[in-house]
């Protein structure tokens, strides 16, 4: 593994608390989130990975209390920073947290950056927001992040705006505001999207780089398997808002236990499959169906209209259950299957 380290009998940094977010559609009221618990540790990757809709990003933007209320609303859980119960914090406090000590790389950043101030002030804004310095100094500070996340000619690139950066600097210099204060937790939402290939390797490179450097714990929303292969400690599967699997990303890999992770896997592609090398070779596998609106999410188990493995037993909600491997969970009736 690239970021892989090990973690075990740390102590969680973060602990988040049956989650629960819920929307207004005009549909009606639907939930987005659904109960949804997990830890995570000092210089772990924690990868969470689904399809879209299914619940990925408001979870981690309801960290930070940025789920836009109305039409969203965070109806239950609890989120523990270091001991410091956040559900419980005023706004003026969440401030405080959001960007020194939770950052967040957003998904797309040309809608993310601000387009009409440069670079450099993006990140001098958000050192001098969170700490007590100059504006020379802060200015210095986000020369020395553009230097730290591998921009060249990092004086210039301070003075230019966005639409003067590729695609691949302009998420490096998101890196750069997110880590200008040297936070505890970076939630990183797709921060590979709508890269080449070769950028991205260079970006999550980067990220674990700095990790390891800083001690920070990371969040990695994604639903590219291959980065999660590569990058994460520890995995979480959603769907439809639920957490339904949860493993170690080798033990998840090598045996995935719900009908849903082993269609993820199963519609990666293959390169000896693609060459047509293989003697098995055949079409990608796909799941049928789709994500369920928010509105019409099963009582029971929410995968079974998707599933070949579906009974009876399904039209009841499974519980969350740790299996015989240890840190291996699952929410399936028929996980033994």
């Amino acid at each position: 593994m690239l970021w892989g380290k090990e973690i075990s009998g740390s102590t969680a940094i973060l602990e988040v608390t049956d989650l629960t977010v819920e929307f207004d559609t005009p549909a009606g009221r639907g939930r987005a989130v659904d109960g949804v618990t997990f830890d995570l540790h000092a210089r772990e990757t924690l990868a969470i990975v689904g399809e879209s809709g299914c619940g990925k990003s408001i979870s981690a933007l309801s960290l930070l209390r940025l789920v836009p209320t109305p039409p969203g609303e965070i109806v239950a859980g609890r989120v523990v920073l270091d001991g410091e119960s956040l559900d419980q914090s005023s706004d003026a406090r969440m401030r405080d947290v959001r960007g020194k000590d939770i950052s967040m790389i957003f998904q797309e950043p040309m809608t993310s950056l601000n387009p009409v101030l440069t670079i450099g002030y993006q990140i001098a804004e958000a050192v001098r927001r969170h700490e007590n310095v100059s504006k020379a100094e802060a200015r210095e500070r986000a020369i020395e992040m553009l230097r730290l996340v591998r921009i060249p000619e990092p004086e210039q690139r301070a003075r230019e705006f966005p639409h003067q950066l590729s695609g691949g600097m302009r998420q490096r210099a998101m890196i750069a505001i997110a880590l200008s204060c040297n936070p505890r937790v970076l939630i990183a939402d797709e921060p590979t999207t709508a890269l080449d290939v070769t950028i991205q390797a260079q970006v999550l490179a980067l990220i674990g780089d700095l990790q390891e450097r800083l001690g920070t714990a990371v969040i990695l929303i994604t639903h590219d398997l291959g980065v999660v292969a590569e990058s994460a400690d520890r995995v979480i599967v959603m769907y439809a808002g639920r957490k339904i699997e949860e493993a170690p990303v080798a033990e998840l890999f090598a045996n995935p236990r719900h009908p849903y992770t082993r269609g993820l896997l199963a519609s990666v592609p293959r390169l000896e499959a693609i060459s047509g090398h293989s003697a098995g070779s055949k079409r990608l596998a796909e799941i049928p169906g789709i994500v369920p609106a928010l509105t019409e999410i099963p009582a029971g188990c929410a995968f079974a209209p998707r599933c070949d493995h579906a009974t009876d037993q399904c039209d009841v909600r499974p519980s969350y259950e740790r299996l015989e491997e240890g840190n291996h969970f699952v929410a399936c009736w028929h996980h033994d299957g």
